[in-house]
């Protein structure tokens, strides 16, 4: 799905990355194409083309000569070390901030957590 506000490029490289993390792109596995990526989302192949290339510079694809486009070893894990790294960056740190700032220690946060996480889903 398209979303507004965030070039086409960078979403379709996020798509991909979201295959590789959720397993249904292994290490090994070839990628979907540029020409199959933009007759998907009905894009130019040159704007797929720019979101493939994001992941080849990033090491999560590589290409074979003549065969296509590749999930490189260590993708997965590097997709996922980048995720967390973003996770405590965009969540973890502005809760422990906010939890200085009303007197919350890491093991006030910490049960809160396991008490959040024991109710069930929305």
């Amino acid at each position: 799905m398209i979303e507004e506000g965030k070039p086409l490029f960078v979403q379709i490289a996020e798509q991909v990355e979201d295959s590789i993390v959720d397993g249904s792109l292994a290490e090994e596995d070839r990628a979907p194409s540029t020409n199959e990526l933009a007759a998907f989302h009905r894009i130019n192949p040159a704007t797929a083309a720019k979101g493939v290339n994001l992941l080849v510079d990033k090491g999560v694809l590589h290409k074979r000569r003549g065969i296509g486009m590749f999930v490189s070893p260590g993708a997965r894990e590097l997709l996922l070390r980048e995720r967390r790294e973003a996770f405590a960056v965009r969540y973890v740190r502005p809760l422990l901030a906010e939890a200085r700032r009303i007197g919350l220690g890491p093991e006030d946060v910490a049960e809160l957590v396991r008490a959040g996480a024991a109710e069930p889903a929305p």
